[in-house]
């Protein structure tokens, strides 16, 4: 009987938990439905100079990556270290590049 009980406090457990972690998901997928909206209008409507709107993409780009990243790639779990730490070091890899391109092209 005992058992039976711990059973199903740890299936109670489990199912807040996915609950939390699926309203985790959806308000994480409507925050990047919402800054591409932003993005196309932002686009579309010719109220910004392109000198703004560049740099506004580029960011709203960044916080979706990061959201792809931490979020819906799982980086956040326990146990996921090593592909977190691979990603990061790749991404770090590649603003290195850029970076020297950058430089070498325009010093």
């Amino acid at each position: 009987m005992t058992e039976n009980t711990n059973t199903n406090q740890a299936d109670s457990f489990q199912k807040r938990k996915n609950k939390d972690e699926m309203k985790k998901q959806l308000i994480s997928f409507a925050l990047m439905i919402g800054f591409t909206i932003i993005a196309f209008i932002a686009v579309a409507s010719d109220v910004m100079d392109q000198m703004f709107i560049v740099p506004l993409i580029l960011i709203l780009a960044l916080v979706q990556v990061g959201f792809q990243f931490y979020y819906f790639m799982h980086l956040k779990d326990k146990g996921h270290e090593m592909p977190a730490a691979m990603i990061y070091g790749g991404v770090w890899a590649a603003f290195l590049t850029i970076a020297a391109l950058v430089l070498i092209v325009w010093w």
